[in-house]
């Protein structure tokens, strides 16, 4: 009954460790040390309940050494058991599926030597305090006391059988130091049950036997105070998919590069010929930071539970801008990111940005990058102001009809730029001939009526004749001498001089 309850408590406990999506033998390892929590204190309270029964129905009877310490091997046995069944079944569960990294049997025994540790914790506690209450006590003070060590910092969190949380699936799991632990708890455990024993039997031999085991304890102690506090980075070599844009993650978490292309290729095709472009994603640890580089954008993944690339997607455009300081500025900056991410255009409370989104959400998907192009300077720098958003509702409210206002006092941004390329002077061209041009018709006049009759024409009357010394004038000299109005302003004709 004590093992299948142990079992149950820790197959739901470890399931609430394991970080989702996650195939590595490491995160098996650290669910499995995880439910101790849970089955620890459990394992304490049990062992201190059975220790206070033994304790009143042996009242007043000698034991040997065997007798004494026969009843607690035993519940340390069961609890054992009981852990690794939980280690089995998940790790059953885990074969089906191919993991990444290796399964460090140190850690399975640094999960049984505290496992061992809570039991002498609680049968001593039984023993000496034989009261109705104990039992419940010791598990809630070996909940208590663990814990806090385990979230503690420096080197106090080794002094728990536990891991470091939160589990990071790139620095892995040092097994020396699992060694280490393992003798820490491992002497603790002894000194406690061989130190019960040579009360209860008064045996020196038991008591030199806990004086070995505190030595033990010790040992193990300044190990673990020694080794260095952060453990490097293994290794890894990246699983990748390579279409349309390549997706590289850990090895353990690469069920989720179809989420994160699907996620990642919209927002590389927008951000093309901006200065954060990129053609391949890669996962990295939290502690590395961002930069790897032109061409490449860091993303860090810590689990693949539902939403997982959204979120990363999230986290890596917030990195590309600054944040605006002023609900002026946030409001033109989230526009623009919400179009990166894909999600409806923001109206915010300003007009100016109610504007600025109806301006934006008029433009076609290839005007958009060109904006984004030609602006992306102004938006990491979150200097976006309404002249980059069609001038902004006053400007247009200015203006005849609606239209662009005739005179701005800032220039207005062009809504698809497109740079011109430089070219050779040009040759002079010759002018075009003029098209032959054809004449307009003319509305047809009626036709003129016949003209009557007239008489002959008279002849003209003969000159008189000249006289002698007067100069010769050619005959046609009515034709080229002036006219009679000028012939008058001369002075008159010659007969008249």
């Amino acid at each position: 009954m004590t093992v299948a309850v142990l079992l149950v408590l820790g197959l739901v406990a470890a399931w609430s460790v394991l970080i989702p999506g996650v195939d590595a033998w490491e995160n098996i390892m650290v669910a499995v040390i995880g439910s101790l929590r849970l089955t620890g204190p459990v394992a304490a309270a049990f062992a201190c309940w059975v220790a206070l029964r033994k304790r009143r129905a042996s009242a007043g009877r000698a034991f040997t050494t065997w007798q004494a310490m026969k009843v607690p091997l035993a519940i340390m046995v069961v609890t054992v058991a009981a852990f690794a069944a939980t280690a089995l079944l998940l790790a059953a569960n885990s074969m089906l599926n191919e993991q990444a990294g290796r399964l460090a049997p140190s850690g399975l025994a640094m999960g049984m030597a505290g496992l061992a540790l809570y039991v002498a914790i609680g049968w001593v506690a039984g023993w000496l305090l034989p009261w109705i209450g104990t039992p419940v006590l010791a598990g809630l003070g070996c909940y208590a006391l663990f814990s806090r060590l385990a979230d503690g910092g420096a080197w106090a969190d080794r002094l728990a059988p536990a891991t470091r949380e939160p589990y990071d699936v790139f620095q892995g799991l040092s097994a020396s130091a699992f060694t280490d632990q393992t003798l820490w708890l491992v002497g603790v455990s002894g000194a406690l049950l061989l130190g019960w024993a040579a009360l209860v039997t008064r045996q020196a031999l038991v008591l030199a036997a806990a004086m070995l085991a505190v030595l033990a304890a010790a040992t193990g102690l300044a190990r673990l105070v020694s080794e260095p506090q952060t453990v490097s980075a293994q290794p890894v070599v990246y699983s990748c998919q390579e279409w349309p844009i390549t997706i590289c993650v850990h090895p353990g978490m690469r069920s989720g590069l179809t989420d994160l292309g699907a996620a990642f290729t919209k927002i590389a095709s927008r951000l093309s010929g901006t200065p954060a472009e990129f053609t391949r994603v890669e996962q990295h640890p939290r502690r590395t930071g961002s930069g790897q580089g032109p061409g490449v954008a860091t993303v860090h993944v810590d689990d693949l539970a539902a939403g997982f690339a959204d979120e990363a997607a999230a986290e890596f455009l917030d990195g590309l801008a600054a944040k605006c300081r002023g609900a002026r500025g946030s409001g033109y900056r989230g526009i623009v990111m919400a179009w990166l991410r894909g999600e409806s255009l923001p109206v915010g409370p300003l007009p100016e940005h109610q504007f600025a989104a109806a301006w934006f959400s008029s433009l076609t998907e290839a005007q958009r990058r060109d904006w984004l192009r030609l602006f992306y300077s102004d938006f990491a720098r979150c200097a976006l102001r309404a002249e980059h958003f069609g001038g902004g509702p006053q400007v247009h409210a200015d203006s005849p009809h609606g239209g662009p206002a005739p005179e701005q006092s800032a220039p207005s941004v062009p809504v698809v730029p497109q740079p011109i390329p430089p070219t050779a002077p040009a040759e002079p061209s010759p002018a075009p001939e003029p098209e032959p041009v054809e004449p307009t018709p003319l509305p047809e006049e009626p036709a003129p009526k016949p003209a009557e009759p007239t008489a002959e024409p008279q002849a003209p009357p003969e000159e008189p004749p000249q006289r002698a010394g007067e100069p010769q004038h050619p005959r046609d000299y009515r034709h080229s001498s002036p006219s009679r109005q000028d012939r008058h302003d001369d002075g008159g004709t010659p007969e008249n001089r």
